[in-house]
């Protein structure tokens, strides 16, 4: 795991000044990389690469990077790590091997092969920058399911820079950053930036499994390796036809073999367990494979409503590890939260980054890389929603629109607050705190959605109308409004898996482990995501991934075998913070400081009066708008971070943010 950056520059710049544009950039991920860093240039054409290196495979200085081909036509700067490339030395035989790095693998299948030819045969994690000295051209490319992150841009200047982080941009000398009001918005429905966007104007995000070339004059080329609607569309016309007992062994198989690559590295190695399917099932998987008991990490809480820790110690005695457990209280959490603008390097508002980022840490202390289960749920259909959306548009469906719409009328003229009171009546209802909020959600969102698409859309956004929150903003396109037409034959919850495995996995789930792992300077690889178990799971039929009213059945059944059902099998649990409560308690005045009118006006990005009365309504218990006001917290926080260390103020050109900026 590693931290790479990068220029190409249109006009004609010295060796020295590349070289130290080149480390000034790769110095700011010195946090991916701190066991070595490295530079290249070549001022005839205007290319450098920085590096940061966290040692893994061959921790000799023959892992060094930036890597010349031995051929001497490429260099490589690159952040990942390739499982199979012990396999792909086999297949290339007799060479000139200097080291046993993966990096050195990789350039060896380019020189064979050329780079297409070489992703279709990487199994792994990575982000590539390659220099072609024959063709003088850049190549920038990301792995299939997008576990590390690469950003690109083209600067004022002209020239293209590119890293692993937009901290690594940021470092660049002639860097102006715009803040991209319509990818803002977006972030206020999704909590997180998806792909190819980014929260500045003109700089980009490569899509997962993308590939870009660009030459010196500037000029571009970008193309898909591998993709996950065709890999879906491909496996759903191609059902695996077994019997449940075959169809275990089938799993087993392709997990157990990613497993078993994912442990190949020559530093401590380790497993976050929370005790729930997923992270059981790989740490059960590990233990087959290894030699000497596999070392697993937990964080519990003090607040048992938000603590598994004693569900992951069971499993972890059942199993055999050697367990590592952390009770944090609300003070060791809230402590996390100055760090996160830093951390996350661009707004991203999942609150369970804080609970990511400690355990991550904790891990640390103990292991250089750890296994997580990361991508059950999308890939096995564990998530609630997929049930509760499909169930319940079904049910809409029947009605006439029109007739949903009086009803969503009806249900908005009761205030939360009333419906609260009502729901406090029924036996039912009074475990589940704020009815009010999720009748008017539902009323708002999904009962006058007039597709299953629609519906879904709403179900997971946080802002349902951002652009209007936004000033001057325009909501672009997702892939989340890929079109239910686009996948006869796939039922609904496989359209909405579909749909979370190119956004809310890549976007979220992968953005938030990532950089709260890189902070601590710890590796983490997900077997699930190997494309091999990800093309296995489109050829599962769905009656052997939900039965009996739950998902992932596949999955529990394999997990079976190594660990007891009753260990297992309890209402499922999200890796969640006391958030509302947080925002009404501790967190107060630390919010109050950043929504405050004048610090929302000093941007000119938001409309300061909604922003206000959804704090206010926080505030008073009337709503609970714990995830909306985070959003707006965690870009104030960035803002207010970026803006001290680069020393500029964004103000909007439409007329509204012009006006907030004088107020």
């Amino acid at each position: 795991m590693c931290g790479i950056a990068g220029i190409l520059s249109i006009s004609d710049v010295s060796q020295e000044s590349l070289l130290g544009t080149a480390k000034a950039m790769s110095d700011a991920l010195r946090h991916r990389g701190p066991d070595d860093d490295g530079q290249w240039a070549d001022a005839d054409n205007g290319i450098a690469f920085g590096h940061r290196r966290l040692a893994i495979v061959d921790l000799t200085p023959l892992g060094h990077q930036p890597m010349k081909s031995a051929c001497g036509r490429y260099v490589l700067a690159y952040n990942g790590e390739i499982y199979n490339h012990l396999a792909l030395r086999a297949e290339i035989g007799a060479w000139n091997w200097r080291g046993h790095s993966d990096t050195e693998t990789l350039l060896a299948c380019i020189t064979l092969h050329g780079l297409q030819a070489t992703l279709s045969k990487l199994v792994g994690m990575f982000a590539i920058a390659l220099w072609d000295r024959e063709r003088r051209e850049l190549t920038l490319a990301r792995d299939r399911m997008g576990e590390k992150p690469l950003y690109w841009g083209r600067l004022p200047s002209g020239d293209i820079a590119f890293g692993s982080e937009l901290k690594a941009l940021r470092a660049h000398p002639r860097w102006q950053g715009e803040i991209d009001r319509d990818a803002l918005a977006l972030y206020m429905r999704h909590n997180a930036i998806p792909a190819p966007y980014s929260v500045y104007r003109g700089v980009r995000k490569l899509r997962p499994g993308e590939w870009l070339t660009v030459k010196r004059d500037g000029t571009t080329r970008s193309g898909q390796y591998w993709d996950c609607i065709t890999a879906a569309r491909s496996g759903h016309a191609s059902p695996l036809g077994l019997d449940d007992a075959q169809a275990v062994d089938a799993l087993d198989a392709v997990l157990s073999a990613a497993v078993k690559d994912q442990m190949v590295a020559d530093v401590p190695l380790g497993a976050f367990l929370s005790g729930g399917v997923d992270s059981s099932l790989i740490a059960a998987m590990m233990c087959r494979h290894a030699s000497a008991p596999v070392r697993t990490f937990t964080i519990g809480f003090t607040e048992s409503a938000y603590n598994e820790a004693h569900h992951a110690k069971a499993v972890a005695a059942h199993l055999g590890t050697d367990h590592t457990e952390l009770y944090v209280s609300p003070e060791d959490a809230l402590a996390v939260i100055p760090k996160l603008p830093a951390i996350y390097d661009e707004p991203f508002a999942d609150s369970s980054q804080i609970p990511t980022f400690l355990v991550a840490e904790m891990a640390r202390r103990h292991v250089t890389v750890a296994l997580s289960g990361d991508a059950g749920d999308e890939l096995f259909a564990g998530y609630n929603r997929y049930l509760l959306a499909d169930r319940v548009w079904h049910r809409l469906a029947r009605l006439p629109l029109a007739v949903r719409q009086v009803a969503a009328k009806a249900a908005l003229g009761l205030s939360p607050g009333a419906w609260n009171a009502l729901g406090g009546l029924l036996p039912a209802t009074r475990a589940h705190g704020n009815i009010g909020d999720k009748v008017h959600k539902f009323a708002q969102t999904m009962l006058p959605a007039q597709t299953q698409a629609e519906m879904y859309r709403a179900l997971v956004s946080h802002w349902s109308e951002p652009a209007r929150t936004v000033l001057g903003a325009t909501e672009p396109p997702t892939l989340l409004q890929l079109k239910r037409e686009s996948f006869a034959g796939f039922s609904d919850i496989q359209y909405m898996s579909l749909l979370d495995q190119i956004t809310y996995l890549p976007d979220d789930i992968l953005v938030k482990v990532d950089r709260a792992a890189m902070a601590a300077s710890l590796e983490t690889r997900a077997p699930l995501l190997d494309h091999r178990v990800v093309e296995f799971a489109w050829r599962v039929p769905m009656h052997q991934k939900i039965r009996g009213g739950k998902g992932k059945w596949l999955m529990r059944e394999l997990l079976y075998r190594d660990v007891p059902r009753e260990l297992i099998e309890r209402p499922k649990q999200g890796f969640a913070v006391p958030l509302d409560a947080w925002l009404r308690g501790p967190l107060r005045d630390w919010a109050a400081d950043l929504i405050e009118p004048r610090a929302l006006h000093r941007g000119g990005l938001f409309d300061v009066a909604e922003v206000q009365r959804r704090w206010q309504e926080h505030q008073s218990g009337k709503r609970n708008w714990q995830y909306q006001i985070w959003d707006v917290l965690m870009f104030q926080a960035w803002y207010r971070e970026t803006s001290r260390d680069s020393g500029f103020e964004q103000c909007g050109a439409s007329p509204a943010a012009e006006e907030a900026c004088t107020t």
